[in-house]
């Protein structure tokens, strides 16, 4: 799928043999510093469509012409918007139950266009690892907009986030509307990861957290 913005995606279709298809699509834009293609998205998109949602990845422009350097925030933006839409044209699942989010920036995007646009129909925003401050700035807080999105949220933060730890993000997330989900991935990092390199224990952790993402999006209102 190619989108008018002249990135690219990737659809995860929902697998047949899933024990429960959720008849969703879930859009996931990727963190500052690695593509669509990275581990961790293809991991997630890998995962979460084995559990019966259709996931659509993307490149942010930058990402896709291959500079280091993320654009501004209206660019980054305008291209998830643009995924939006070519998502409802062409994925059928989208048009009936549409979720957004990522992983980080990807994620903080995702919030910033649902903020900026009441009227997009959205059933709800999932956010792997939410930047709430730069790692040793947690006065640079970016959650001024949290409210305007006003639809179900699901953050799952690791326990040692140095961009925002649950501790940090639930007194915020306490105070929206609708009341968001905080899962905490115990141990994590950033990124979910552990300390101590633990092959098995680090997979099953993923696991974890995509069957909690799965379960949340058949809940969803």
């Amino acid at each position: 799928m190619q989108t008018s913005a002249a990135t690219t995606a990737l659809v995860y279709t929902a697998a047949e043999e899933a024990a429960v298809r959720s008849d969703a699509a879930l859009i996931l834009g990727h963190g500052a510093g690695a593509g669509q293609r990275s581990t961790f998205m293809v991991d997630f998109a890998r995962g979460l469509s084995a559990l019966g949602i259709d996931v659509i990845t993307f490149n942010f422009l930058y990402s896709e012409q291959g500079r280091r350097i993320p654009d501004r925030a209206p660019a980054l933006e305008s291209c998830y918007r643009a995924v939006i839409d070519a998502s409802r044209a062409e994925v059928e699942s989208a048009r009936r139950s549409l979720f957004i989010g990522g992983k980080s920036m990807g994620g903080r995007i995702a919030t910033q266009v649902a903020a900026a646009d009441s009227g997009l129909p959205l059933a709800g925003l999932v956010l792997l690892g939410y930047p709430l401050h730069p790692p040793g700035r947690p006065a640079e807080r970016r959650d001024k907009h949290l409210p305007a999105i006003a639809r179900p949220m699901l953050f799952v933060q690791g326990s040692r986030d140095a961009f925002g730890t649950p501790d940090e993000l639930a007194p915020i997330v306490s105070a929206l509307q609708p009341a968001p989900t905080l899962h905490v991935a115990p141990r994590g990092d950033h990124s979910f990861k552990l300390s101590r390199k633990d092959p098995a224990a680090q997979a099953a952790i993923y696991t974890e957290l995509q069957q909690v993402i799965a379960a949340w999006i058949r809940s969803a209102p």
